[in-house]
């Protein structure tokens, strides 16, 4: 094919687009900022890699919300059981666990990325470590070929220059920055006309006004088996159970990070929202009404809730938690309103966590519109460039939807390039005389 492409990115989908353009028979060239690759990768697996799910393809679609269309389009090429597939072509074999979650067998990340990395290499990728694009992107008609692009890299030798037929930016979002992925490309790609999401956080935690008392004493205590209920302005309702985190500065934890997108959205849209715990949703309001109007008798209050309501530790604090000397006393008062606060414990959440703190990033370069992407995911405002990975305009759930997004859009990008660059040399010889 005689293809030469640039890959800036050696994360999941700058690799994949690489791979998939190996085998389209082109030349290919991966820089990445970071000394080796797929750094956020191995930490993603660092307490064993979640790779992707095993749910119906429906409802694997539906998990990315608004872009469930546009991601699907990607999973059509490679979706959870592709990856599954491809996996074990690498050697790695994958088990579906209790949650439905997918894993390797070894549970670790590096073996996958190793056995990757090697193939890569040995069909021809070249990876150049410690270079970090500079944002300098610029058309290029140097030489016979015809137009292509020249990019700018800071190395470990200072500046240089190289050239590419097209390139493939898989850049990453904007959390985890010290892993490469610090959203730097934002206003570069604005100043060349692609219209840009702002990067904000996404399965993140939010910050909470707790009392001295409750940050002191239970930061880092563990939320079990509650449900989490919202309901935003726009009427759309979150009510799921699970479990979280009391943090130092508010909420975190599994069953934040899925209500994340609806919680950040409605925070943006008026300030801060409201979400109600129900501290044991295994029992209903009426039995723990019931149970909490017998005689405490000797008891202190806290003996009194953990034997009546099941509540101690930190649950118990909560329920404590934002009243007063007066509204505590008059809460004791009443089983009725203890059983109501139990089921539905109100916590004001005043922000989300900073996009560098979140586990990964909304918002990026926009999917549709004159300045956005086509169905290649090429720029409409750069032909010849195309986006792959977390910079792209679309967010995910943890559980492996993110992963397996990132690598799909990948081989969507590597694909749609080569199938770009054979149009683009067909108008050429039809075009000459």
């Amino acid at each position: 094919m005689g293809l030469r492409v640039v890959i800036v990115g050696a994360g999941p989908a700058g690799l994949m687009a690489a791979e998939a353009l190996l085998a389209a028979g082109a030349h290919v060239d991966v820089y990445d900022a970071m000394p080796s690759a797929g750094r956020k990768f191995l930490l993603a697996g660092k307490g064993g890699l979640n790779l992707t799910h095993s749910e119906p393809a429906e409802s694997f679609r539906a998990r990315y919300g608004v872009r469930a269309d546009a991601v699907g389009r990607w999973l059509a090429g490679l979706d959870a059981q592709g990856l599954r597939d491809w996996a074990a072509g690498l050697g790695v074999d994958t088990f579906v666990g209790s949650s439905g979650k997918v894993f390797p067998a070894g549970m670790k990340a590096a073996p996958l990325l190793r056995g990757w990395l090697h193939r890569l290499r040995a069909g021809g990728v070249k990876l150049h470590m410690r270079h970090r694009w500079n944002g300098r992107l610029e058309r290029s008609a140097d030489d016979a070929r015809g137009p292509g692009w020249r990019l700018g890299f800071d190395g470990p030798v200072g500046a240089t220059s190289v050239a590419a037929d097209a390139v493939v930016l898989a850049l990453g979002g904007a959390s985890w920055p010290r892993l490469g992925s610090d959203g730097a490309w934002q206003p570069w790609l604005c100043a060349a006309g692609v219209e840009v999401a702002p990067l904000v956080s996404a399965n993140c935690g939010f910050e909470v006004a707790w009392s001295e008392h409750l940050r002191s004493k239970f930061a880092g205590e563990p939320l079990k088996g509650i449900r989490l209920a919202h309901v935003d302005r726009q009427g759309r309702r979150f009510d799921r159970a699970g479990e979280a985190v009391v943090s130092a500065y508010g909420l975190e934890g599994v069953l934040v990070y899925a209500a994340s997108a609806q919680l950040r959205d409605d925070i943006a849209a008026g300030g801060p929202t409201t979400v109600h715990l129900d501290l044991q949703p295994q029992r209903s309001e009426d039995e723990l009404r019931q149970a909490l109007a017998r005689g405490r008798g000797a008891r202190s209050w806290t003996n009194h809730l953990r034997e009546h309501a099941g509540l101690h530790g930190v649950k118990a604090a909560l329920l404590r938690e934002g009243l007063d000397a007066a509204a505590w006393a008059a809460l004791l008062a009443d089983p009725a309103a203890q059983a109501a606060r139990i089921k539905a414990l109100p916590i004001v959440l005043n922000a989300p966590r900073p996009v560098e703190e979140a586990i990964s990033s909304a918002g990026g370069v926009r999917l549709e519109g004159p300045q956005g992407l086509d169905e290649r995911l090429m720029l409409r405002a750069l032909p010849g460039v195309f986006c792959a990975g977390e910079m792209l305009d679309w967010e995910a759930p943890t559980g492996g939807y993110l992963l397996t997004a990132c690598f799909a859009s990948g081989r969507v990008a590597g694909t749609g390039l080569a199938d770009w660059w054979v149009q683009q040399r067909q108008a050429g010889a039809t075009a000459a005389p």
